[in-house]
């Protein structure tokens, strides 16, 4: 980064309000994020009520920070100034993989700045129902090793990743320990699927949480894997899950495969605190700086979503 760029990174958003400043300063369009959360009302309510025990389950409060009508978090989304974002849903039990893509299938037609997106479980007919949605235009699919609790290298899923390897469709992937190890979790168990199909274009979520190294590492292994900002450098994942020290000088190698997600609206806090976490790792290092931020928040996740 030359002494003109350092200068003329703009200042860190301080709020929600301040986000539409902090995007225009960067000449940028808007934002991108490749992780977002929408679902059905009766399924979403149950997510809500989970993270409302989330003591139990965590051992720290976790208050939804935009539980509003699903109206109110699509406005909400654009007063932020998000131009496009990937509606992630995700099943916890066979039976739910064709119709949660369904229903994100008809959010998504419904919904400008939301883009088709489908998921998957290890079960008989997945490639046919992921197919239709990849063939009907999905450009990203979402596979949440924890919360499915299922063995992402089961033979069911070997014609499923064939497929969007074929396709170059990516797979949004929450398959690290954070915030709590799952039957099938960690990134060595994920290796082993990359390992069989090397182009599977894949985002790690949430940077591989709490194995930044072990998500870096698989990051230069292959040129198709992404890592994602999900909830990353905040201060409430920081107590749980601290970045190294030298964490921008690590993202420098695969800065152009890095990517805004957010975790939106399930976060506990407001989306600037996301965006102010990525300016700060811009601001760290001089390999990174303003090419950096404008590649996160929008050319690195509007690339890989294929937008016009």
């Amino acid at each position: 980064m030359t002494e003109g760029e350092r200068t003329a990174l703009p200042a860190p958003p301080r709020d929600d309000d301040d986000l539409p400043r902090f995007i225009a300063e960067l000449g940028l369009p808007g934002i991108v994020d490749v992780h977002v959360h929408f679902l059905p009302e009766r399924m979403l309510d149950k997510v809500w009520a989970y993270f409302d025990a989330a003591e139990a389950h965590y051992g720290t409060a976790w208050p939804v920070h935009y539980r509003t009508p699903e109206p109110d978090r699509v406005a909400t989304l654009e007063r932020l100034g998000v131009r496009a974002f990937a509606p992630l849903v995700y099943p916890h039990k066979p039976g739910m993989g064709r119709w949660l893509t369904e229903w994100v299938t008809a959010f998504a037609a419904r919904t400008p700045a939301a883009v088709p997106t489908a998921t998957l479980f290890p079960e008989p007919g997945v490639a046919d129902y992921l197919g239709a949605a990849v063939d009907a235009g999905a450009r990203a699919v979402k596979v949440h090793v924890q919360v499915g609790g299922f063995d992402p290298r089961d033979p069911l899923l070997r014609p499923a990743w064939g497929l969007l390897a074929d396709a170059g469709v990516p797979a949004i992937v929450h398959c690290g320990h954070g915030p709590v190890p799952g039957r099938y979790t960690g990134l060595d168990v994920f290796a082993e699927v990359l390992a069989e199909h090397p182009r599977l274009p894949v985002v790690l979520a949430h940077a591989g949480m709490p194995d930044f190294g072990g998500a870096l590492s698989l990051a230069h292994r292959y040129d198709d894997v992404h890592l994602d900002t999900t909830m990353v450098g905040t201060a409430f994942t920081e107590r749980m899950a601290p970045l190294p020290a030298d964490w921008p000088a690590q993202l420098a190698g695969v800065a152009d495969r890095v990517v805004l997600g957010t975790d939106f609206p399930n976060i506990p806090y407001p989306y600037a605190e996301q965006i102010r976490a990525v300016a700060g790792w811009a601001a760290a290092d001089d390999r990174l700086g303003t090419s950096f931020l404008r590649s996160v928040l929008h050319d690195a996740p509007a690339r890989l979503l294929a937008l016009r």
